[in-house]
C-alpha cells in the first residue's frame, strides 16, 4: 500500500463520488481515498478488488486509531477476506463493508456526529 502525495491536514465530509473520484472540502481527487483522523489521504491499490492487510497499514501504523473504519468497496459490496478484517479487529477497529456509495454517506453522518470513523474508500 502507498499513499500519493495528495494529502488533506483535516477531516471533512464527502461532498460526491464518482467518475473515478471524490469531492470534499471544495477540492476533487481521482482516485481512491484514506479518510483518518489526521487527515484525507490520497490511496494507491495494486488491485481494489482484492484487498489485503497490506493496504490498511498506514491504519496500523498511525495514532490514533478510528474506532469505526468504513471500507466502501466500489459499486458493490465485496466481501472481505477475514483475514484482513481481523487485523484490523485485532487492534481495536470496528470494521463495517459495504459500497462506497453507502460508506461515503455513513461517513458523513458519524462524522457530524463528531464519532471517531476513518473511511477506505474505493473509487466508482
Amino acid at each position: 500500500m502507498r499513499l500519493t502525495p495528495a494529502h488533506y491536514p483535516g477531516r471533512a465530509p464527502i461532498d460526491a463520488y464518482g467518475n473515478g473520484g471524490f469531492r470534499f472540502a471544495e477540492m476533487s481527487h481521482k482516485g481512491h481515498l484514506l479518510a483518518l483522523l489526521s487527515g484525507i489521504h490520497g490511496w494507491e491499490l495494486n488491485d481494489p478488488q482484492a484487498l489485503r492487510a497490506e493496504d490498511f497499514r498506514i491504519l496500523l501504523d498511525l495514532e490514533p486509531h478510528p474506532e469505526i473504519l468504513l471500507v466502501g468497496t466500489g459499486i458493490r459490496l465485496v466481501p472481505q477476506v477475514p483475514t484482513v478484517l481481523s487485523a484490523l479487529r485485532e487492534v481495536g477497529i470496528s470494521v463495517d463493508v459495504m459500497d462506497t456509495g453507502a460508506a461515503a454517506r455513513t461517513y458523513n453522518i458519524l462524522l457530524s456526529e463528531e464519532r471517531s470513523v476513518g473511511a477506505a474508500l474505493i473509487a466508482v
